[in-house]
Parts: structure tokens; C-alpha cells; sequence
């Protein structure tokens, strides 16, 4: 049987851009690999899976080694590679985790970053690219995060990416953290949306644990693919219970709420709760005090009995106050598992 290698945890030793920033990146939401010059030993489109990269010793294909990511042959011409990829949602991007992980002796050396916002369609070679990451020098093995620094890039939206890599080699993963774009502008004031969904904006910002899988997962498109596609926490063995706190995509009020728990069987939630809170001038990440306060925040939802692979729907004569609110914290009794989160409303 193959040995397969990971790549190691980050745990919690992440830089502060990436606090309650979303993977554009993400193949799960939908960012598709367009082109490259060249993939001889692994695809573009590996690079953008979610899963961290692993390392099979054994494991060859008709083009020799294969890799958890892209790679391109070794280049015996002037030039270097570059593969382009349309994100997941447009969004602000605030950084990036170029990952060289088990890319060592055929790592790219350097690399560099351009974007572009398209309202349709996908660039050509007439596009107008601008380079939001000049070229940074690359390490084998290793995630290797690089920010934004300039403001004006940070605000702007983007919908593609083109990531050149100098002059060859091999790239993991590529994550690009940010925030999703919507135009709230296109919404009618009495208008039925998700205020929560992923690509209205909607984005976790804290929680207790995210053992088996990232709050985020919550908030994601359609319903979930397995049981690793939602939020899961590692089993409680002494007090207290689970909780997450997410940000809406806009302040609205709510209207009702749908908690599905497709997959989780065994170990889903007993019961949830979901409270409320409007601050309108709080959009970066929540400190422990601020933690702390949410416990008392306004009341949504509260101790309702949860089933397993269930959809369950809350309608106005379950829900205790609409809001407005701009931010909501979920919690689940005592741990488990929930696939999606729906916070549907009126904008405010």
C-alpha cells in the first residue's frame, strides 16, 4: 500500500490577513483552472483543490512522478510558465498562500501575481492585466504567505488571476484570501435573500472549535456533498458547548431560517441557538471581550431540538426578533456537526 505524506497543519499560526478572509481560490466554491502554458506533469486545476497537498512516494503516471498540484516540465527555452484561473466569486483579495509543500527539488524559484475584473466572459491575450504581487522569491516545501500591502489593490474587485511562475517548476496550492463582492445595489429593499450565503459576502469571523471542518463551510452553495462539507467540531468531554460568529454579507432583518444537517447522522448538534447583533462600524475580526459580549446579543432562535440529516426550517412564529442585524452567532449544544447555515431576509 502507498504511504501517503500530507502537508502539515497551520493550526493557528496563521497571519492576520487571512482572519475571517474566504479562499477566492476555493475549487469547492466553484474558482476553475482556464489555461496554462504548461502542465506536463500535473494539472493546473490540482493546484486549486481544498484539500492540503499529500505526497504518494509510489505513485507514478505515464509522464513520470506524480504531484499534488501544478507542475510544469523543466524549461529548456527563454520564458517562464504561467497558468491562469477564474475565481470562485469576484472578490477583494488580501493575500496569498503560494504552497511549495512536498515541491522540493522542483519548486518554483519565483513568482508573481496579475489580476483582472471582467463583468463577462474571460480574459484574452488583449486583456489588461495589473500585477497586484510583484515577484517574490519562493521556498521548497512550505506555505508562503504574501500580503496586499497597497490599499487602493485591496479595494478593488477582481474576478481572475494570472500567476506566473519564473521560470518553471511546481506550485501545491494556491490560496487567495478575501472578501466576496456583491452588488447589494441590484437587491430590492423587499427582496427574499440569504444574508449569510458565501457569495453575498456572508463570512465567519470567530469560533470555539473547527476541528473537522471550517464554519465558513456553512454558509457555502447548495447543500453539502458529504460530511466534510460544513462545520464540524471535535467531540466536547467537559462544559460549555460550540458556537461561531459570522458576519452577514449585509444588514438586513430576518424573515426566517434554515439549519441543515445533511450527512450528520451520528453526530449532529441536540439543540442550536442563533442570536443577533447590529454594529454597522465593526467589520474586522472579534477579541475575547468582544467574544464574551455576543453570549448576550438579541435572540433569533433559541433550543430548537435538532435531527439528523435533517432540513430544518424556522419561520416568522420561531423567530423571536428580526433585527436589523449585520452580525450572528450560532451556537450549537453541546458540539457535532451542521452543513448549512440560511439566514434569509429583507436588506436594512
Amino acid at each position: 500500500m502507498n504511504e501517503i505524506v500530507k502537508s502539515s497543519d497551520l493550526g493557528t499560526d496563521m497571519p492576520e490577513f487571512t482572519n475571517g478572509a474566504i479562499n477566492l481560490a476555493s475549487a469547492r466554491l466553484g474558482a476553475r483552472a482556464l489555461y496554462s502554458t504548461d502542465e506536463f506533469f500535473a494539472p493546473l486545476e490540482r493546484m486549486l483543490s481544498d484539500e492540503p497537498a499529500v505526497f504518494i512516494p509510489d505513485k507514478y503516471d505515464d509522464n513520470g512522478k506524480w504531484m499534488d498540484g501544478w507542475e510544469s516540465r523543466r524549461k529548456r527555452v527563454a520564458g517562464h510558465d504561467w497558468g491562469v484561473i477564474k475565481l470562485a466569486m469576484p472578490g477583494r483579495i488580501f493575500g496569498f498562500d503560494i504552497d511549495t509543500s512536498h515541491f522540493t527539488g522542483n519548486y518554483a524559484p519565483q513568482a508573481s501575481i496579475e489580476a483582472i475584473f471582467m463583468e463577462d466572459g474571460d480574459p484574452d491575450d488583449q486583456s489588461d492585466w495589473v500585477e497586484i504581487l510583484g515577484k517574490t522569491d519562493l521556498g521548497p516545501g512550505q506555505h508562503q504567505f504574501r500580503t496586499i500591502d497597497d490599499e487602493a489593490m485591496r479595494g478593488r474587485v477582481w474576478t481572475h488571476l494570472r500567476l506566473h511562475i519564473y521560470p518553471d517548476g511546481g506550485v501545491a496550492r494556491l490560496r487567495v484570501y478575501g472578501a466576496a463582492h456583491f452588488d447589494w445595489d441590484k437587491v430590492e429593499a423587499d427582496q427574499d435573500v440569504d444574508l449569510a450565503y458565501v457569495f453575498h459576502g456572508g463570512r465567519a469571523l470567530a469560533w470555539s472549535d473547527a476541528h473537522f471542518g471550517a464554519p465558513e463551510r456553512l454558509l457555502g452553495p447548495g447543500r453539502g456533498v458529504n460530511m466534510g462539507d460544513g462545520w464540524e467540531t471535535a467531540r466536547r468531554r467537559g462544559p460549555g458547548y460550540d458556537w461561531s460568529v459570522l458576519k452577514l454579507g449585509h444588514a438586513g432583518s430576518v424573515s426566517r431560517v434554515v439549519v441543515d444537517t445533511a450527512h450528520f447522522k451520528g453526530n449532529f448538534p441536540d439543540t442550536c441557538d442563533l442570536l443577533g447583533a447590529y454594529l454597522p462600524d465593526h467589520s474586522g475580526g472579534f477579541d475575547e471581550a468582544e467574544i464574551a459580549a455576543s453570549e448576550n446579543w438579541t435572540p433569533i432562535l433559541s433550543g430548537e431540538k435538532l435531527q439528523m440529516d435533517h432540513i430544518h426550517e424556522y419561520g416568522a412564529d420561531a423567530i423571536e426578533n428580526n433585527g436589523p442585524f449585520t452580525h450572528v452567532r450560532f451556537n450549537i449544544r453541546p458540539d457535532g456537526g451542521v452543513s448549512r447555515l440560511r439566514i434569509y431576509g429583507n436588506k436594512a
